[in-house]
C-alpha cells in the first residue's frame, strides 16, 4: 500500500519545487504533480493532504556526538544561564541542591565566558566551591574543550601543582596552585574519575537524544560516540536497532588515538561500512586540536588577543601520520577535527602522505570544522579533494570573536562557500551538544553569515543560497558517508526519510528561517515525530 502526499511544497533536491510524492515499503516511489500522484493511486492507497506545507529530505547532521547529547540532557544546562558568571554560579548552586546528577558528581555544560556581562573570565575552583563543597563539581565549557572543577574535585583527582599535564592538554595554575581549569586532553583526568556508564544507561541516553533529534527534523547523523568503550556503544546501538527503537540513522565516526587500537577495532569486524542503513561504521575520527572560543585551537602564530599562546596540538605529526595512514591503508575514510590553521597544516601533511603511499581517487577524507584557514590551505584542500564537515551555526557566536582572536587570518577563514565553488562537497552539522541539534539554525547562519539574533554579516561573500544550505544538510551529508545513492533526496528508490516544515525556507526572510517550526519527521516512511 502506498501513501501518497499531495498539496505540498516539495524540495526533491532540485528546483523547481513539486507538489506531491509517494512512499511504499520505506522508499520514495514518486515525486511530481498532484495530478500525476493521484493517477498512481490504487485501491487501498492512502492520500494525505500536506496543507501547503514544505517537505524535504530528512536532515543529516554530518558531525555531532549523539551519546554526549543524551548525556547533556541530564546535566545542568549552563548554556541557558551564561549571561554572567554570577548568574551561572547561582543557577548551578540551585541545581546542586538535589545532590549529584552524574555518578557521584555534579556536572553541567554550556558556559561561555565571552558572553558573561560581569567578568569575562572562565570560572575557576573558587567559583565552583560556591556550588558545592560536599561533592565534586565539574562545569564543561560549551565547546567541550575546557572544564572547570571545584576544590573537592581537585582533592578527589589528587591534582597538585606538581601534576604533569598529559600530551595535548594543560592544567590551569594561579599563584602556583591548580585553579581548577583543565584544557583538552587534561580533561581526561576528570572523566577517568567518574564511574563508567552501563549499557542500559547508554541505551537510555541514545533514546533521549534520538527523540530530541527527531523533533528537529534530523533523520541521520554522523556521530562520534567512542568516549566510552566502543564494544558497549556498538552493542547498545545494535540492540536498539533490532528492537525497532533507533529512530535516527547513525554513521559512527570511530574515534581512535593509536594504530594498535584502530587495527584491533577493524580486525573485530568493524571495517569501512560495516553494518546497515540504520547503524554503520564510518570514518576514523581524531580530534587534533581544541576550540577557538577556548583559545585551544592550534594556530600557526600566537592568538591576537592572547600572544602567550598558539593553542594546543593534541597529537604529534608522527602520530597523525601513523593513524591516518593506517586508516587509509585499510580503505577507511578519515574525519579529523581541525579548527586552527596550524593544526590544518599537520592534518593535510598526514593525508597527503597517506595518499602518496596508497593512491585512491575517491577517498572522501575530511576536515571537521575547517574554520581558520589561509589562502594557500584553501588551494591545498582543493588539490587533495577533501570533504568539508562544516558547522555553519558556529557563525552565530564565532563571527563576534574571530577577528579579535586571529587578526587578519579571519579574512580567509570559514570559507566554506569558496571551497564549495571550487568543487568540494561541504556537508553541515551542529557538533551537538556544542550547539543544539537544530538544522534550521545552521541553515539560517549559512544564508545570512550573521548571528541568529541579527547583526553584521561576517564575510557575506561566503553566504550559501537557501538551496545550497538545504543540500548541505541533506544530499551533501549523504555523500559524506558514501550513501548518496540511498538517501538525501526525494526521488524514487531513495529511503523515505523526510521532514515537514510549517513554512518554506525559500519563502521566508533569511533572518526567520530558524523560527520555522518542524511539523513532523518520518524515517523510512514511518512517522517518528509530530508536533502537537
Amino acid at each position: 500500500m502506498q501513501k501518497i502526499y499531495v498539496n505540498g511544497q516539495i524540495y526533491t533536491g532540485k528546483l523547481p519545487l513539486v507538489s506531491a510524492f509517494a512512499v511504499e515499503d520505506g522508499l520514495f516511489t514518486f515525486a511530481g504533480s498532484d495530478a500525476e500522484a493521484r493517477a498512481l493511486a490504487q485501491p487501498g492507497d492512502e492520500i494525505i493532504d500536506l496543507g501547503g506545507r514544505f517537505v524535504c529530505a530528512g536532515f543529516n547532521d554530518s558531525h555531532m556526538h549523539l551519546l554526549s547529547c543524551g548525556l547533556a540532557l541530564r546535566r545542568a544546562k549552563l548554556n541557558e544561564h551564561t549571561g554572567s558568571l554570577r548568574e551561572l554560579v547561582g543557577y548551578f548552586r540551585d541545581f546542586a541542591k538535589d545532590g549529584p546528577n552524574e555518578r557521584g558528581w555534579i556536572v553541567g555544560r554550556g558556559w561561555n565566558q565571552d558572553l558573561f556581562a560581569d567578568e569575562r573570565r572562565m570560572p575557576d575552583r573558587r567559583d565552583l566551591d560556591q556550588v558545592s563543597q560536599e561533592y565534586p563539581v565539574a562545569a564543561v565549557r560549551c565547546c567541550g574543550h575546557v572544564a572547570a572543577v571545584n576544590s573537592k574535585a581537585l582533592e578527589l583527582l589528587g591534582v597538585t601543582a606538581a601534576t604533569p599535564a598529559p600530551e595535548g592538554g594543560e592544567i590551569g595554575l594561579a599563584g602556583g596552585e591548580p585553579d581548577g581549569r583543565f584544557y583538552d586532553a587534561a580533561m581526561d583526568l576528570i572523566w577517568a574519575a567518574v564511574p563508567e556508564v552501563g549499557k542500559e544507561d547508554v541505551k537510555a541516553m541514545i533514546r533521549a537524544a534520538c527523540r530530541r533529534f527527531n523533533a528537529c527534523g534530523v533523520t541521520s547523523c554522523q556521530s562520534d560516540d567512542y568516549a566510552t568503550d566502543w564494544r558497549l556503544v556498538n552493542e547498545a546501538y545494535r540492540e536498539l536497532k533490532d528492537a525497532g527503537e533507533l529512530t535516527v540513522r547513525v554513521n559512527q565516526q570511530a574515534n581512535f588515538h593509536d594504530v594498535e587500537s584502530l587495527e584491533a577495532f577493524i580486525a573485530a569486524g568493524n571495517g569501512p561500512g560495516a553494518g546497515d542503513n540504520l547503524f554503520r561504521i564510518g570514518p576514523l575520527k581524531m580530534v587534533a586540536d581544541g576550540s577557538l572560543g577556548g583559545r585551544t585551537a592550534y594556530l600557526s602564530r600566537p592568538y591576537s588577543d592572547d600572544p602567550s599562546t598558539r593553542g594546543l596540538m593534541l597529537y604529534s605529526q608522527e602520530t597523525l601520520d601513523a593513524v591516518i595512514g593506517c586508516a587509509h591503508a585499510h580503505g577507511m575514510q578519515v574525519a579529523i577535527h581541525c579548527i586552527g590553521d596550524g593544526c590544518l597544516d599537520a592534518v593535510l601533511d598526514a593525508v597527503e602522505k597517506a595518499l602518496s603511499a596508497h593512491p585512491r581517487a575517491d577517498h572522501r577524507h575530511g576536515v571537521v570544522h575547517c574554520q581558520i584557514t589561509r589562502p594557500d590551505q584553501l588551494e591545498r584542500l582543493v588539490r587533495l579533494n577533501m570533504h568539508i564537515y562544516a558547522q555553519t551555526v558556529f557563525i552565530d557566536y564565532d563571527s563576534r570573536i574571530v577577528r579579535a582572536r586571529v587578526g587578519d587570518l579571519a579574512e580567509s577563514s570559514y570559507s566554506w562557500k569558496t571551497l564549495m565553488e571550487r568543487g568540494l562537497t561541504v556537508s553541515n552539522g551542529t557538533d551537538c551538544p556544542v550547539e543544539l541539534p537544530d538544522a534550521l539554525r545552521g541553515i539560517q547562519c549559512a544564508v545570512t553569515r550573521a548571528p541568529l539574533a541579527g547583526g553584521e554579516a561576517y564575510l557575506p561573500k561566503e553566504a550559501f543560497t537557501v538551496q545550497e544550505a538545504l543540500d548541505s544538510y541533506t544530499s551533501a551529508g549523504a555523500r559524506a558517508s558514501f550513501e548518496e545513492r540511498v538517501k538525501g533526496r526525494i526521488e524514487p528508490g531513495m529511503l523515505a526519510d523526510f521532514v515537514m516544515l510549517e513554512r518554506s525556507p525559500f519563502d521566508v526572510p533569511a533572518s526567520e528561517i530558524s523560527h520555522i517550526p518542524v511539523r513532523g519527521t518520518w524515517l523510512g516512511g514511518k512517522n517518528v515525530y509530530m508536533r502537537e
